[in-house]
C-alpha cells in the first residue's frame, strides 16, 4: 500500500515593528511531523503509545550502533529577519531511572549542517526543545534526523520559526488542535463502509475478516501496523500456541491453517513468522478492504451502538471515517470498546467477588506483563558493545548469564499496560541493554560472550492482558474446571490457565522493578468457549476477539494464547454473517439463531490445509 508523504507548512504573516530603521517583517511557522519523513532511513515508526503521549514518533533502534539518518524536504517561504528557531518535540527516556548521562542522543541537520543542541538529553517525559537557531533561504531545505548512539533515540515532531517567543503546545489535546489547524491531522473526506469493522489485525481479527468475507460480508480491516499477526508477527516473534480442530466444531481452526506459520518458536528469526503469507491471505478475499498503518482514535455513537470509528494514518495524519453496523475489537487493548463506553474490567478480581480458587483474597490491579524478547548471534570475531553509564546497575548475583530472551522477559506487572505502556517497553530494552553490556564489559566470565552479536531486540513489545471488555457472560476459572458447559459453547480453549507472576530470584535483585517472570499452570480439558463471552454487554453492535474477550483475569490465562483466539476470532466472522442475514445484533445470535450458528461453525470455511509460504516479498518492513 502505497501511502503520501507530506511535511506540514504553516506560514503564517504577521507585521511588526522592529526598530525605527527596521521595515515590516513576516514571521513563518513550520510543523513536521517526524513519522512522515520521506525517508526514514535506519528510524523506525513507533505508534504504541500515541494515545498517551498524542502522535507516532520516529526511533533510533541500533541496538547501539547509530543508525542511517531520517530525511525529508521543506520549502522555506523567505528568509526573516530574525533566524529560524528550530524546536524538537522529544524525551530522555531512560531519565526515570536515573540521570546520568542519557541513551538516545541525537541531532537535527539541517542541510547538512548540525544544530549546536544535541537531543534526548533532557527530561523524563515528552516536551519541546530547543535544537538551535540558523539562518535559511528561501527555497527547499533538507532536514535530517542524526543519530548519535543506536540507543532509540525519538523524536516526535520539528517546528521551525522565526517568533522568539513562541511557545508550542504540549499537552496532548491541545496539541491535537495545534495540528489540526495546521494540517498534520487531516480529517476524512469520506466514509469507507463495510457489513463488518475489524479494528486490529492479529490472529483474531485476520480470522473473523477471512471468515466474514467468505460468507459473503463487506470489511474493513484496519491495522496500526505495516504486518498483519500481531504478537505472532515478525516485529514481536510469539509462536501460535493451542490446539485446534477439536469437538464440538472440528472445522474451527481450518480458517487459521491456512495463514498461521508452519513453524513455532519465540524470538527466532524474521523469516519464521511468514508475514507475506498473512498479507497474502487477506489479499486473496475480494470483500476485504486492508487499511494498513491506521489506527483506531475515535468512536460515534448512536444510542449505545457504534456509529462509525475514526482510523489515523501513523505516518500521514489523514483520518478514514469507517461506518459499518457491526464492529469487531481486536486492538488487543480493548480501545474501541473503552471509547465507545462498553463495560471493562483491569486487574484481578477478588476470590469473593468470583468465587475462584485461584483468584486473589483481595482484588487488584496486577496483570500479566509484557515482553521485550531478543536473541544474539555468533560473530567470527569479537564484536564490541558499548560500556553504558545510563543502563540498570547489574552484578554477577544479579546479570542473566544468557544470549537470548523470550517470554520469561516481561515487565511491567505492577503498572497500567496502557497508561503506563511507554515506560514498560523502555525498561525491558533498558534491561536487556544494561544486562548486555555487563555480560560484554564486566562479567568475570566474559570471554564466553565475546564474539556475541546482540542480532534482534523487539520494539514492539508483546503485550498478554490490559482491559477484558465484559460481555453477557464472563468466563470463570470453575467453569473451565468442574467443567460447567454452556448451550453456547463455541471453539474449545486448550492451554492451561497459564497466569504469570514476577520471578521471585528477579524480584531480589530488582524489587518492585522486575523484568523476569514465572508462569503457574493449572490444567484444563478442552473447554468450549460460549458465545456470549465475544459480545459486549452494553454497546449493542460490538464484538470481542483476542485477549480482551469476557472473561476474568484467571480464565484469561487460558483463552488468550493465538490459536485459540484466531478460532474464536472465525466464530466472530460466522455470527457476524448471521447477524448481516437477520438484520440483527450479537446478542441476537444468541437468543434466536444460535442453532444456524451451531451449523456454520460445524461446517466450517477453511479448507483445513497448512499451506506453504508465498515468499517474503516485503521489502523493508521485514526485521532480522
Amino acid at each position: 500500500m502505497r501511502m503520501k508523504r507530506k511535511v506540514v507548512l504553516s506560514v503564517c504573516v504577521a507585521l511588526s515593528a522592529l526598530s525605527a530603521r527596521a521595515v515590516s517583517a513576516p514571521e513563518a511557522l513550520l510543523l513536521i511531523e517526524a513519522e512522515s519523513f520521506a525517508e526514514k532511513g535506519g528510524w523506525v515508526v513507533d505508534q504504541q503509545f500515541m494515545d498517551q503521549m498524542g502522535s507516532p514518533f520516529l526511533m533510533a533502534h541500533g541496538l547501539g550502533v547509530p543508525v542511517a539518518d531520517a530525511k525529508t524536504r521543506v520549502e522555506i517561504p523567505f528568509m526573516g529577519a530574525y533566524p529560524y528557531r528550530v524546536l524538537v518535540r522529544t524525551r530522555n527516556w531512560t531519565a526515570p531511572w536515573g540521570t546520568k548521562d542519557a541513551a538516545g542522543k541525537f541531532q537535527v541537520l539541517i542541510n547538512g549542517k548540525a544544530l549546536k543542541n544535541t537531543l534526548g538529553t533532557q527530561g523524563a517525559e515528552w516536551a519541546w526543545q530547543e535544537a538551535g537557531e540558523m539562518w535559511l533561504e528561501k527555497g527547499t531545505a533538507e532536514i535530517a534526523l542524526h543519530d548519535l548512539t543506536g540507543f532509540n533515540g525519538r523524536c516526535d515532531a520539528i517546528i521551525l520559526v522565526t517568533d522568539s517567543k513562541f511557545v508550542p503546545p504540549n499537552d496532548v489535546k491541545a496539541l491535537e488542535a495545534f495540528r489540526r489547524e495546521r494540517g498534520a491531522i487531516t480529517a476524512p473526506k469520506g466514509d469507507v463502509k463495510a457489513d463488518l469493522l475489524v479494528i486490529g489485525g492479529g490472529i483474531p481479527g485476520v480470522s473473523a475478516a477471512i471468515t466474514a468475507a467468505r460468507l459473503g460480508l463487506k470489511v474493513a480491516l484496519v491495522q496500526d501496523r505495516p504486518l498483519l499477526g500481531g504478537n505472532n508477527s515478525s516485529e514481536v516473534r510469539v509462536h501460535l500456541a493451542g490446539r485446534m480442530s477439536l469437538g464440538p466444531y472440528v472445522k474451527l481452526g481450518d480458517t487459521v491453517k491456512e495463514f498461521g506459520p508452519a513453524k513455532g518458536g519465540n524470538a527466532q528469526p524474521a523469516s519464521q513468522y511468514e508475514d507475506q503469507r498473512k498479507l497474502d491471505a487477506v489479499a486473496a478475499e475480494p470483500n476485504i478492504q486492508m487499511f494498513l498503518n491506521t489506527r483506531g482514535v475515535a468512536v460515534e455513537k448512536a444510542g449505545a451502538r457504534i456509529a462509525a470509528v475514526i482510523g489515523r494514518n501513523i505516518e500521514t495524519g489523514a483520518e478514514t471515517r469507517f461506518t459499518a453496523p457491526l464492529v469487531l475489537d481486536n486492538t488487543g487493548d480493548g480501545t474501541i470498546g473503552a471509547l465507545a463506553g462498553a463495560e471493562f474490567r483491569m486487574g484481578r478480581e477478588s476470590r469473593a467477588e468470583t468465587g475462584e480458587p485461584t483468584a486473589p483474597e483481595t482484588a487488584d490491579s496486577m496483570t500479566m506483563g509484557a515482553s521485550v524478547q531478543w536473541y544474539s548471534r555468533e560473530a567470527d570475531a569479537p564484536v564490541a558493545f558499548p560500556d553504558i553509564a545510563w543502563g540498570i546497575p547489574f552484578s554477577n548475583t544479579s546479570c542473566e548469564r544468557v544470549k537470548m530472551g523470550e517470554w520469561t522477559w516481561e515487565t511491567g506487572m505492577n503498572k497500567n499496560q496502557i497508561t503506563d505502556f511507554e515506560h514498560i517497553r523502555d525498561y525491558g530494552m533498558m534491561v536487556i541493554f544494561s544486562n548486555w553490556s555487563f555480560l560484554k564489559n564486566h562479567a568475570p566470565d566474559n570471554e564466553g560472550y565475546a564474539k556475541s552479536r546482540l542480532d534482534w531486540v523487539a520494539y514492539v513489545a508483546g503485550k498478554r492482558e490490559s482491559r477484558r471488555l465484559i460481555g453477557d457472560l464472563v468466563l470463570r476459572e470453575q467453569d473451565l474446571t468442574e467443567p460447567k458447559i454452556y448451550p453456547d459453547g463455541t471453539a474449545c480453549t486448550t492451554w492451561t490457565i497459564d497466569l504469570h507472576y514476577p520471578d521471585p530470584k528477579n524480584t531480589a535483585s530488582f524489587p518492585g522493578e522486575e523484568f523476569k517472570s514465572i508462569a503457574k499452570h493449572k490444567p484444563i480439558y478442552p473447554y468450549p468457549v460460549p458465545y456470549r463471552c465475544l459480545y459486549s454487554k452494553n454497546i449493542s453492535n460490538l464484538f470481542l476477539s483476542g485477549r480482551s474477550i469476557s472473561t476474568t483475569h484467571v480464565a484469561l490465562g487460558t483463552t488468550r494464547v493465538m490459536r485459540t483466539g484466531g478460532m474464536l476470532g472465525e466464530v466472530v466472522g460466522m455470527a457476524a454473517a448471521i447477524c448481516k442475514k437477520h438484520n440483527c445484533l450479537p446478542r441476537d445470535v444468541y437468543i434466536t439463531h444460535l442453532d444456524e450458528l451451531k451449523a456454520l461453525m460445524e461446517k466450517g470455511v477453511g479448507d483445513g490445509k497448512t499451506h506453504p509460504p508465498q515468499g517474503y516479498n516485503l521489502g523493508g518492513t521485514l526485521m532480522k
